[in-house]
């Protein structure tokens, strides 16, 4: 009978044992949730709503790069040309030789306000209308003058 009774004793002892075992299990499964890894020693840090994620201020500062560097490499350059353009444009005068975007070399008759009445061919007196955004270049010498 005392047999039987550590037995049973050993028996209850051990489902007590996997109780606490179970409820560590549980404790594993819940760790995710909790902040608790099962292995001894470690945590991790999971955000709970109270707290902001380490990686939402990453994201901002990497947009914030990237524009940064749309600004300097992309922007700047074309804004300059746009620039340099425009000044171009303004500074047509009559007589002035000047090459169009499709290659046509010829000599400004006329400045209206969107177009340039160019003469392309001398012997014939042949004139091209174009708008101002077509010419591309005015023509000079080496010595600066108008060729």
């Amino acid at each position: 009978m005392d047999e039987i009774m550590e037995l049973v004793l050993a028996e209850s002892m051990g489902h007590q044992e996997a109780g606490t075992e179970g409820s560590q299990g549980t404790a594993e499964q819940e760790g995710g949730q909790t902040g608790e890894s099962g292995v001894a020693g470690e945590e991790q840090t999971v955000p709970t709503e109270g707290q902001k994620s380490p990686f939402g201020s990453t994201w901002i500062l990497m947009l914030a790069m990237v524009l940064v560097m749309y600004f300097f490499i992309f922007r700047s350059p074309r804004k300059r040309q746009e620039q340099q353009m425009q000044k171009m444009k303004a500074s047509l005068q009559r007589n002035a030789r000047v090459r169009t975007i499709g290659g046509i070399i010829g000599t400004v008759v006329d400045v209206r306000e969107d177009e340039v009445v160019i003469k392309i061919d001398e012997t014939n007196n042949t004139k091209m209308r174009v708008t101002i955004g077509a010419i591309h270049k005015v023509l000079v010498d080496e010595d600066g003058k108008d060729k």
